[in-house]
């Protein structure tokens, strides 16, 4: 049996005819207006003008012709009828419906006029209006079953439901039985929430298709909606037995077992769907994403990683599974694996940006760099604006101490992006690392400057602009309140520290100097010999030449190379 939306779209929509005299002369009225034989006449030449410039695909001329006839006849149905269809055409549906309105007005036996307003209606959703339209179909046709179906349709979604279930008996009577009634019959038992009867509509579906799937799933959702868990588990192992390959059931009976708190059989049961090709990997892979809130979880991070390897067996030449598996190794912290998955990944799909731009930063993590300039600009060859791909290659050429192709790609990112803050300042904190470095003072400050407007509370950029500004005896004290609230946000960082200190040295405020190399050296793990260096030279000008000494000869041992710092032991003495 077909739904309403079927007998509507699937009706062919013929001429209809129009009145004209049957005298070939004589005055008639139509619609109140005085027709001549002349006016008849008129009117019959230009209606079949009109169908003839609609043939040959000239709409625009079928349509004025078609309102000249409704300007003699203004009652001519059949005309109405053909203007609604060019109006359809036109996606005009408001006109057309009120084309078709007047056309069933005039004449209300015309049953292509009913169909093609009941089209109209069900665009529109405007359902109460197309409950009447079945009931003028059904009193012009009434042996037609299609009609009692749409209009059984019309008032199950008003919520009519007894008055439904007598239009569907109605339908069984003049079609006989059929599946679609007894399912649309049970959907309504569940919205009057009467199990039983649902329960036993499906009950007698299963008996006549006892190999159709799809009735045991909707059976157990029964069941399951209405915590009736242990039967709607019992139903699905039934039709677990007579289809063991249906991926959808054992989805269904994870499920229930989760419902009952059975991780272990729930599991299982994923196991099994995700081993079955035939399931939508898409909705394998929601299942998968589902556990990502959970993974604070071990077993959670456990599970979601054995359901994506399974899903590369699965699905092996679909480039998602491999990109999902690499996802979970990487959630796992098992990076090498991940990389080799995207690897995979973008072998069956070389321009699946989001994989790219994980494997470059796995890359940029195992400082890989000559890798993450190969696979980022491979990647940029597809789509060259990515702002995070620019910043990323950018970053790879800075650490190679290519600073000119750094700042290229570093531009490029700044360009391309305009809202993502975080971008920003790390891209302008980047160039201003690299003007530095070719000792562009000017480009370099120019770039932190942009980078703190965007971002005033980013500690790190803070930290180098105000050691770089130190380093060139300029702006002291802006570089001292940069540093200063530097380790206002971050308390305890050594590096953080140490710039401070520095600065406060080059204000020859070495008592305050000395109290902040001292903290930075506290907080230290990596035995830095820049840091020792410092606490000797602000040793040396607090007066204690001897301990300067000593912290000069411990940054030596800890692998000091500053230009001077021989020197400084050799002749003990502090130099620039």
């Amino acid at each position: 049996m077909k739904s309403a939306a079927a007998v509507i779209l699937f009706i062919g929509i013929t001429f209809a005819g129009f009145a004209q005299s049957k005298t070939g002369n004589a005055a008639i009225a139509v619609a109140g207006k005085p027709m001549t034989a002349a006016d008849s006449a008129m009117v019959k030449q230009l209606f079949f003008s009109a169908l003839r410039e609609k043939t040959v695909d000239n709409p625009k001329l079928a349509f004025d012709i078609f309102n000249r006839v409704l300007q003699i006849d203004p009652a001519n149905d059949a005309t109405m009828f053909e203007l609604a269809n060019l109006e359809k055409s036109r996606n005009n549906n408001q006109a057309a419906e009120a084309l078709l309105e007047r056309a069933v007005t005039v004449n209300p036996n015309n049953e292509w006029y009913w169909i093609a307003l009941a089209g109209s209606y069900e665009k529109t959703n405007d359902i109460s209006k197309l409950e009447n339209v079945f009931n003028q179909l059904i009193r012009i046709n009434p042996g037609k079953p299609d009609y009692y179906y749409g209009e059984a349709n019309a008032l199950s979604l008003q919520k009519k439901y007894d008055a439904a279930l007598t239009m569907y008996d109605k339908v069984e009577e003049l079609a006989g039985a059929s599946d679609d009634i007894l399912e649309n019959r049970q959907k309504i038992y569940i919205r009057q929430g009467n199990v039983k009867k649902a329960a036993s509509v499906l009950d007698e579906l299963i008996a006549a298709n006892p190999t159709q799937v799809r009735y045991y799933l909707m059976l157990a959702e029964v069941y399951s909606a209405n915590n009736l868990n242990d039967k709607a588990i019992a139903i699905l192992q039934k039709a677990k037995a007579i289809a063991p390959q249906n991926g959808m059931i054992h989805l269904a009976l994870a499920d229930m077992y989760r419902a009952q708190n059975n991780a272990g059989a729930s599991f299982d049961e994923l196991e099994t769907a995700f081993a079955i090709p035939d399931v939508d990997i898409e909705q394998k892979i929601r299942i998968l994403l589902g556990y990502v809130p959970k993974f604070p979880e071990p077993n959670a991070r456990a599970s979601a990683l054995e359901l994506s390897r399974i899903l590369t067996k699965a699905h092996p030449a679909d480039s998602r599974a491999f990109a999902m598996y690499g996802d979970m190794l990487l959630q796992s912290e098992k990076v090498h694996e991940a990389k080799t998955a995207y690897q995979k990944a973008l072998m069956l799909n070389n321009q699946a940006y989001s994989v790219q731009e994980q494997l470059v930063r796995i890359d940029l993590s195992e400082n890989d760099l000559d890798a993450a300039i190969k696979d980022g600009e491979n990647s940029l060859s597809f789509f060259p604006n990515q702002a995070w791909m620019n910043y990323m290659v950018g970053i790879a050429w800075q650490q190679k101490r290519d600073y000119k192709k750094a700042i290229s790609y570093l531009n490029n990112a700044v360009s391309l992006e305009t809202q993502d803050k975080e971008l920003l300042t790390q891209a302008y904190s980047a160039l201003g690392d690299c003007y530095h470095s070719i000792a562009d003072n000017a480009a370099s400050d120019n770039a932190y400057e942009k980078a703190i407007a965007i971002s005033p509370d980013n500690a790190f950029t803070l930290n180098n602009y105000a050691y770089y500004l130190s380093l060139r005896n300029e702006r002291l004290e802006s570089a001292a309140q940069m540093s200063k609230h530097c380790n206002d946000l971050q308390p305890n960082n050594a590096s953080f520290e140490d710039t401070y200190a520095w600065i406060l040295f080059k204000q020859k405020k070495y008592p305050e100097a000395k109290l902040w190399i001292e903290k930075s050296l506290l907080h230290d793990k990596g035995n830095s010999a820049v840091k020792t260096e410092h606490y000797g030279d602000i040793l040396f000008l607090s007066g204690d030449k001897d301990a300067a000494v000593q912290n000069w000869v411990k940054a030596k041992t800890q692998g000091g190379r500053s230009p001077v710092l021989e020197r400084k032991i050799n002749e003990k003495k502090y130099f620039e």
